[in-house]
């Protein structure tokens, strides 16, 4: 159950919130998915003391080796429903990387996904509450794995209208985003002297073909979003070159343009006698709505959306490009934050008109 943060007793800051201060301060604490707690604190603390109702909702533990808490940050009014929430996650992909700038960029883990997006949802969101506007702020764990941060929030939806979700789309309104297939393929053999193929069954001999066949798929395309694509991501067994390998598994991601259940039979059908398939994440494409005069783009990638459907109807909108997330060089203008912001109170004030 969310556990509420009592907020500040005095009125909300009159110091105008600067995102890029703001970004800085999250990208310098490591919020790796699973370790999302000391971020999960310090947004529940600045918002508070910013005047906001904030709860804090605990998110369980999933990664192996990983017992610390982690949370899903609401902030909203102190009383009554919000009319429009925004939100994003607090996660990061691994490995951490230090925070940098320089004239015109921010540079570390997180910066564009999502951190960056944090920094200009909030101060936005304390400029159309100090127009008058009900606006909530929805910052989840565990997006970049399971999503199991937003399927705790929906369990505790807070009445409003519109939810706007915050990903790196270059702040452009996206019109589609892609669904994922999570599948992982196992084939089992018998282990035996490399010299005597004859006393063994070679797991990783069935998964090479397996993979082979499954890459021949013809994959659905969906006309005015594009392909479907599949990366096999990981491939592991074996043990030493002079043994034939009893286990040897892979790891499949799936992007998808429409539903899954064609995808997962000729997933089954293509690997029918060479290894066995276990589809471990399915989450649905979906389409948005689109605002006259506003830039758009298809999002290729997955977000916490299909998750939160009782958080209203859903938006998603952000500063950054993905291109650059998940890299190395993961960067974010200092301009285009700025920018998010003014578009977001854009975006909300249509919205609720």
């Amino acid at each position: 159950m969310p556990n509420p943060t009592a907020p500040s007793l005095t009125k909300p800051s009159i110091v105008k919130l600067d995102p890029l201060v703001l970004t800085r301060e999250l990208a310098e604490i490591d919020s790796t998915t699973y370790c999302e707690g000391a971020a999960g604190d310090f947004l529940a603390e600045f918002l508070a003391g910013r005047g906001w109702a904030v709860e804090k909702t605990p998110v369980p533990q999933a990664g192996e080796g990983n017992d610390g808490p982690r949370w899903n940050v609401y902030a909203g009014p102190a009383d009554g429903s919000p009319d429009l929430v925004f939100s994003t996650h607090i996660d990061t992909v691994p490995p951490y990387i230090p925070f940098r700038e320089d004239e015109e960029f921010l540079y570390g883990r997180g910066v564009c996904d999502a951190k960056g997006i944090i920094a200009a949802q909030t101060a936005a969101a304390e400029a159309l509450r100090a127009l008058g506007f009900r606006i909530g702020l929805l910052f989840v764990s565990g997006e970049e794995r399971d999503s199991a941060g937003a399927k705790i929030a929906n369990e505790h939806p807070k009445g409003s209208r519109f939810l706007i979700n915050g990903e790196p789309t270059d702040n452009r309104l996206a019109l589609a985003s892609k669904g994922a297939l999570r599948v992982a393929v196992r084939a089992s053999g018998v282990m035996a002297h490399s010299a005597y193929p004859e006393l063994g069954d070679s797991a990783i001999h069935k998964l090479v073909q397996a993979l082979d066949r499954i890459l021949e798929i013809e994959l659905p395309v969906t006309e005015d979003v594009g392909p479907s694509t599949l990366n096999i991501g990981q491939i592991r067994g074996g043990y030493a070159p002079n043994v034939i390998a009893d286990k040897a598994e892979a790891h499949i991601l799936a992007r998808l343009v429409g539903p899954s259940e064609p995808v997962r039979e000729a997933v089954q059908e293509a690997v029918s006698g060479f290894a066995d398939v276990d589809f471990t994440l399915d989450i649905p494409f979906i389409r948005l709505r689109e605002i006259q005069g506003l830039p758009t783009m298809i999002a290729k990638f997955t977000t916490d959306i299909p998750w939160l459907t009782k958080w209203g109807e859903p938006l998603l909108l952000g500063p950054g490009s993905i291109h650059v997330a998940h890299t190395p060089n993961e960067r974010i203008a200092k301009k285009e934050i700025l920018e998010a912001v003014d578009l977001y109170v854009q975006v909300a004030k249509n919205l609720l008109a």
